[in-house]
């Protein structure tokens, strides 16, 4: 089989994300206004908001993957970052929105008017668990595959739709049960869950905006290769090791401590030959730079 490109992987999974959000987006609604349940109605918004987050990161990876130019000679990376901005305040308008209206309704002390959802309610959200968990899963293992923080944020949205989707089931049997309250209950819920997915996003595109670090455990695999290639070319020492996000690339910057008697341009090669042997071992390095010390200055350095 074909192996996918990063790129191919993102459009296909995402597609995919779309097409199930908009078909239960569109069944939820028809079942939660035919089936007289607000919080099913509340959850078919949620799935539209999916679908909106998808089509947001489709063109986020499309604009990211663009090739450096004049204005953009680091490549155009963040603008996934952006993109992820972007739907994590869509996000949070959609959240409130939703809690404003079960406030509404919990407000109004009136819960003999509200409707007894029926049985169509209840089915439809049962089938909406069962398909939000499969996309879920699905687009799970496609982002941890390619290492895609926008892919993961929007399974992970599918997950938070699958458990208030899960809420609206409660709701709806409560109501069943004589509880109408819990309908509109079940929607402020629905409404945390969109809420924290938002700010989750948003502060996971802002640290990637500011230069944070990568993940401890990816900075330690980038040391420790280092290091064995060093070790393996009795080369020198290793010094301090940078990193920092760009988009969903990693910038690195290693420093090593070489003997004196070596001459400018043996040096050089050697940075060189660990600089590419750093960016083929791992994909998610876009640019490794090593900075050539003598090493008499690394006990120095350590102190």
């Amino acid at each position: 089989m074909e192996k996918l490109s990063r790129k191919q992987t993102t459009m296909r999974v995402s597609f995919v994300s779309i097409g199930g959000n908009l078909f239960l987006c569109c069944l939820k609604l028809c079942a939660g206004i035919l089936g007289r349940s607000g919080a099913l109605v509340s959850d078919a918004i949620h799935s539209a908001a999916d679908a909106i987050d998808t089509i947001i990161v489709i063109i986020g990876v499309k604009m990211a993957s663009k090739a450096p130019d004049e204005r953009h000679p680091y490549g155009h990376e963040r603008m996934e970052c952006v993109a992820a901005l972007i739907l994590s305040i869509v996000l949070g308008c959609i959240g409130a929105g939703i809690g404003y209206a079960g406030l509404e309704k919990i407000m109004s002390g009136n819960y003999e008017t509200l409707g007894v959802p029926s049985r169509l309610a209840l089915f439809a959200a049962l089938i909406s668990i069962a398909i939000k968990e499969g996309l879920y899963w699905y687009m799970r293992g496609s982002a941890k595959r390619i290492r895609s923080d926008a892919l993961m944020a929007i399974a992970w949205h599918n997950r938070a739709d699958a458990l208030s989707s899960i809420g609206s089931f409660i709701g709806i049997i409560g109501s069943r049960a004589g509880f109408p309250i819990l309908d509109p209950i079940v929607s402020v819920i629905i409404c945390l869950f969109v809420i924290k997915a938002a700010l989750t996003i948003f502060i996971e595109a802002v640290n990637k905006m500011i230069d944070r670090s990568c993940d401890p455990k990816t900075a330690a695999a980038i040391q420790n290769a280092a290091a064995d290639y060093l070790r393996k070319q009795a080369a020198g020492e290793l010094g301090q090791l940078r990193t920092r996000l760009f988009g969903d690339k990693v910038y690195v910057e290693i420093e090593i401590y070489l003997p004196g008697d070596r001459s400018l341009a043996e040096s050089c090669q050697f940075s060189s030959q660990l600089r590419h042997f750093i960016e083929e071992s791992f994909d998610m390095v876009k640019v490794c730079k090593v900075l050539p010390l003598p090493l008499e200055k690394s006990s120095s350095h350590d102190k």
